[in-house]
């Protein structure tokens, strides 16, 4: 549920993207999308992740350049600086901190060895910083139309596989909870 909620304003972009061929109005659409989605979560949850508001800020503000210079470079360019930016914190919460934001993110569901929480952790450093140069190849070497689709089902299905793969990682190295 989690994740269709994260990824309902990239839905509702690419909904309207394909009803007008027109990625400004897309992105004019993107942003209160992006706002209501965070009241929602705000209003469910009374807590807002980092990298929810991280995105908000990008949405707003490369949006906003998207729209205001009708420019779709800004707005292309969102899904790399989120990405680099995840990896960023990613790699520094290998170094800085008791825990590795992968870990801090899933350990009040699983045990696992520390070891394992570290590969994790690197493991989506490097799926981040790939994510976000496969969108700059898609949006310079292919049509708008073809980035679009990217954006919702290729990056969609990217980080699904990703995430079974993890879970498959994962699940050779989940430690029984002694509680039990």
């Amino acid at each position: 549920m989690k994740l269709l909620l994260d990824f309902l304003p990239v839905i509702i972009f690419f909904i309207v993207y394909k009803a007008t061929d027109n990625i400004i109005l897309a992105t004019a659409v993107l942003i209160p999308a992006t706002l209501a989605q965070m009241l929602y979560t705000w209003i469910r949850t009374h807590t807002i992740e980092k990298m929810q508001l991280v995105t908000l800020a990008l949405v707003v503000l490369l949006g906003g350049a998207t729209v205001l210079f009708h420019d779709k470079t800004f707005i292309q360019w969102k899904p790399t600086v989120v990405n680099w930016l995840f990896a960023l914190a990613f790699l520094g919460s290998q170094y800085i901190g008791s825990k590795p934001i992968v870990q801090r993110l899933m350990e009040s569901n699983l045990e696992l060895p520390d070891f394992v929480w570290r590969k994790l952790n690197i493991a989506w450093v490097i799926f981040f910083i790939l994510m976000g140069g496969l969108n700059l190849a898609v949006a310079y070497s292919l049509s708008e139309e073809a980035w679009v689709n990217f954006k919702l089902f290729g990056m969609l299905g990217l980080t699904l596989i990703f995430i079974l793969l993890q879970g498959l990682y994962m699940s050779r190295h989940i430690q029984s909870d002694s509680r039990e």
